[in-house]
């Protein structure tokens, strides 16, 4: 279960179908009658008098509203699901239009002296807001957009706690991903051992560096005299960077991409990429999980 998937659209539908439960419970009709012998004068959608409004009209919205999020939920995986030809979500708007279309007719005729009450307009309109969503949330940018957009969690090993880039701003120098003034971006040092680490978003002391790199340990002296120090290992390209989706993709295994998603990348949430396969990339999610993102096009770097 994705929480991350849900949009604004998916958060008006289930508003509207918590709304249309209530109104259920309210008065569907109401009996105009005065005196000592009336008794009950109004009745709700669980009457047995008003069937078949509570299956056609409230139970019929309310199982819409399930059916849409529970295609939401279960994200980019149950693309590929069809019941009888649809998807879930498609039977939800169905189901939804259906539901307005009995609710907006139940509101006309009825017995003489009998109005209807609150229950049967606030169910209209709940129905409304209902078919409305779940229609136009995959197609106005207004209800497309995630409910959660949080930054991800830093990076534990690395004090400091250094956020992430804002959407569309570049990497501001010492943070994770990002090398130090005057160090060169494809060739970000290691933590060096025994000391302050270096590069990836942790100051430099110049003066202290400096003086380290030009007194060597007495014992080290004589045996760099007698042999030559080997060369370093070229340092690798690639240096890990803050990214985001525009798309929901799936995320398969590390040692297996062929395998069975084992996660799904959403809009709105900054991912580390800390290693890079040819085109694809190595992300790492929140928990602390890693995953091979073979669909790179259209990513929006941090």
């Amino acid at each position: 279960m994705n929480l991350r998937a849900l949009s604004r659209g998916d958060a008006a539908v289930a508003g509207a179908a918590v709304l249309l439960a209530i109104s259920s419970f309210l008065p569907y009709w109401t009996v105009d009658c005065k005196g000592r012998y009336c008794g009950d004068t109004s009745k709700n959608a669980w009457d047995t008098i008003l069937f078949p409004v509570l299956p056609s009209v409230f139970l019929l919205g309310i199982l819409a509203a399930v059916l849409i999020l529970v295609q939401r939920f279960q994200g980019a995986a149950a693309t590929s699901r069809q019941v009888l030809g649809l998807r879930l979500d498609q039977w939800g708007i169905a189901f939804a239009v259906s539901a307005l279309w009995a609710g907006i007719w139940g509101l006309g005729g009825g017995p003489d002296g009998v109005n209807h009450g609150i229950g049967a307009w606030l169910a209209v309109i709940s129905l409304v807001v209902l078919a409305g969503a779940s229609a136009a949330g995959p197609l106005v940018p207004a209800l497309k957009v995630p409910l959660v957009t949080d930054r991800p969690a830093p990076v534990q090993g690395y004090p400091g706690g250094y956020p992430a880039p804002q959407a569309g701003q570049p990497g501001q120098p010492g943070q994770y991903g990002y090398p130090a003034p005057g160090q060169d971006a494809h060739q970000a040092p290691a933590p060096a051992f025994g000391g302050q680490p270096a590069g990836y978003g942790y100051p430099q002391d110049a003066a202290a560096q400096q003086a380290a790199q030009q007194a060597p340990a007495p014992a080290q002296t004589a045996q760099a005299q007698a042999a030559p120090v080997p060369a370093p290992a070229p340092a690798s390209d690639f240096a890990p960077f803050w990214f985001a989706v525009p798309a929901p993709r799936p995320l398969a295994p590390k040692d297996n991409p062929v395998g069975a998603p084992v996660g799904e990348l959403v809009p709105g949430t900054w991912y580390l990429a800390v290693e890079q396969r040819g085109a694809a990339l190595v992300a790492q999610l929140q928990d602390g999980a890693q995953g091979v993102l073979a669909d790179t096009s259209g990513i929006q770097r941090g």
